[in-house]
This record gives C-alpha cells, structure tokens and sequence, in this order.
C-alpha cells in the first residue's frame, strides 16, 4: 500500500489509544530482547536502572500525584529493555526487583542503579509514614 500523504497525527493519536498497553509493553519487551541479544557482543553487558517523573503528569484537581517510571536500559547497545510502571505509595526499589526479575538478567551482567539502591533492608524498603 502506498501512501499519497503522511496521516495526521489525530489519525495516530486514534489508533494508539485503542491499543492494550498491557500487549504493547510485552511485544516491545519481545523485540527488545530480540535486538539486544542480536547486536550484544561476547562479554559481559551493562544495564542501567533509573526511574523518572513524568513532567506534567501530576492532576491536583484529583489529588492524584504525578507519574513515575523505572526503566531498563542496556548501555552496550542503547536500547530500552523495559520500563514499568512504579505505584504511587511506592517507590522505584520494589519495581527495581520485580522488573529485574521479569527480565531475567543474567549473573554476569553489570546493574547499576541509583543511590536509593544502597539502602541495608532492600526487601521491606516501603516508605515510612511520616511522624507528627
């Protein structure tokens, strides 16, 4: 099929928002993983963790906090493995584990995280209520 013209970028929009974000995030993890075993070089790989604020995200009308997110990234062939979702009562250690646990990284890979990482009780790390 060949296109006169590029489609509008409501026409996408459109499309895009029909889609299962769930079936989206599992065929990209799929090619993913599909492209870096493809251009990984014999050795050792490197991923890096990091989590981000989604700038404008945050809706103070609905008292709803802004959006975070972890993502995965393989530093010897610049692709995005992964990112999830980190739930708003949470912060990005829990979805640190559970996502290094649905990639299935390998023993021999470097991980690198942030500074929240070095905490001594990883597995309990909710936040504390704060005090009075």
């Amino acid at each position: 099929m060949t296109w006169r013209r590029a489609p509008a970028h409501t026409a996408i929009r459109y499309i895009l928002q029909g889609l299962d974000p769930v079936a989206v995030e599992a065929v990209f993890r799929r090619h993913a993983v599909q492209l870096h075993a493809a251009c990984t070089k014999p050795g050792q790989s490197h991923i890096a963790l990091d989590g981000k604020t989604l700038r404008g995200s945050f809706d103070t009308f609905h008292d709803r906090a802004a959006a975070q997110i972890l993502s995965a990234f393989a530093t010897d062939t610049a692709f995005v493995l992964a990112h999830v979702d980190i739930a708003e009562k949470s912060n990005e250690i829990p979805a640190a584990q559970a996502l290094l646990a649905e990639l299935g990284v390998d023993p021999a890979t470097i991980v690198t995280l942030d500074a929240l990482h070095c905490q001594k009780n990883c597995s309990n790390a909710q936040p504390k209520p704060k005090s009075l």
